[in-house]
């Protein structure tokens, strides 16, 4: 005999199908319009399909739409973009592996009112440190290069990956530390051979969460970038923005796509280890 349908689950299920249709209707529009053809975007609606389904919108995104005087489409700055997330999320990571592991198995003078500071860092606004940091780069030779943009962002992430990875650290059990300190292991070799090897779930955290975050991120790179430095963000800014006399409405789309890919790749390949790295280390701490 069949089980009876269960109303309550039935309608949940309901629900959120519902929900996830209504979520994931933006990025339909975004898809079929960059298939279409001007025409047909004039003639149709927003939902209906295209009548000739064209990859102009595509190429033209790609390597001839005009980022305001430039017409060299958005590849340029889609590699800009990779050349600042990847230096800054690895290097946020690491340091954030580095300063979790001390907090929190090496207690010193002012470890906790360090670690406090470091948790306000996590609040404060962008907006506060424009102008301090834009006179730091400066002072250094770093305005409107890469590496600025990445000592930005390693800055600016350093407070959140400290705290992913101290939370994780909290639940390894100090009796591993204290037997590989009776072993003779020291500072350096009880991080890199044994707390590094277990932190797997909590760096995917914090790739996930830092790679999204640069790659996302819109006022810094506005503020701090050149010409030939700019990520696709802000490129994509001024793809939106310029005027050529016609508002090309699918390679507007199709730009978009582009600059959400890898972000999107991202939390389709790892996006599991993101809530399982995040508990593993709420239950201590």
């Amino acid at each position: 005999m069949s089980k009876p349908i269960n109303l309550s689950r039935a309608f949940l299920y309901a629900a959120l199908l519902f929900f996830c249709l209504v979520y994931l209707m933006p990025l339909f529009v975004m898809v079929i319009t960059s298939f279409k053809t001007l025409p047909d975007i004039k003639a149709g609606n927003l939902m209906s399909l295209p009548q000739e389904w064209v990859f102009d919108a595509w190429g033209k995104a790609w390597s001839s739409a005009c980022t305001g005087v430039a017409c060299e489409g958005v590849k340029g700055y889609f590699w800009n973009s990779f050349q600042m997330a990847i230096p800054a999320v690895a290097i946020s990571t690491l340091l954030g592996a580095f300063n979790g592991y001390v907090v929190s198995k090496w207690k010193f003078r002012g470890s906790d009112l360090f670690f406090s500071l470091m948790l306000f860092a996590c609040f404060i606004p962008f907006q506060v440190i424009l102008l301090p940091m834009a006179a730091t780069l400066g002072k250094l030779g770093l305005a409107n290069t890469t590496m600025g943009l990445v000592i930005v962002h390693v800055i600016y992430g350093l407070a959140f990956t400290t705290l992913f990875f101290r939370n994780f650290y909290i639940g390894v059990p100090d009796e591993l530390v204290k037997a590989a300190k009776l072993d003779g292991a020291g500072f350096f070799t009880i991080f890199f051979k044994i707390l590094l090897p277990l932190s797997l779930p909590i760096i995917m955290v914090c790739v996930i969460w830092q790679f999204t975050t640069i790659w996302n991120d819109f006022l810094f790179g506005v503020v701090y970038s050149g010409s030939d430095t700019q990520p696709i963000t802000v490129a994509l800014n001024n793809l939106v923005n310029t005027s050529t006399g016609v508002k090309e409405y699918n390679v507007d789309m199709a730009a978009a796509i582009i600059a959400a890919l890898p972000t999107l790749v991202v939390y389709v390949l790892a996006g599991k280890y993101f809530v399982r790295g995040l508990t593993a280390g709420s239950v201590k701490g």
